[in-house]
């Protein structure tokens, strides 16, 4: 399978990061819909990795900074049905390298 990364916020697709947040991140569960809205609102960068073919959302990590020294990388979580891929990697990958 094909997959993109992008760091294109406007490409998130919030209702495939809520999903994933808020049943299968242990540490999301907690956060309400607004909040998840907020952070990645307020996010310094995110990243999203889409499968292909269709453009679905399957994983996802936001990162926030002081934009001078300091960045701090929250929520990266892949999709069960697409975990083994190595795609938790390539998200940190992006996030740091480019």
């Amino acid at each position: 399978m094909t997959y993109v990364l992008s760091d294109d916020v406007d490409r998130i697709d919030r209702d495939a990061v809520w999903r994933l947040l808020s049943t299968e991140a242990y540490w999301g569960r907690w956060r309400s819909r607004s909040d998840v809205e907020r952070q990645i609102d307020g996010a310094w960068r995110v990243v999203g990795v889409y499968v292909g073919s269709t453009g679905e959302l399957v994983g996802f990590a936001r990162a926030v900074s002081d934009a001078v020294a300091f960045a701090y990388l929250a929520d990266v979580i892949v999709d069960p049905a697409h975990r083994g891929a190595g795609l938790g990697r390539r998200i940190v990958a992006t996030m740091i390298d480019e």
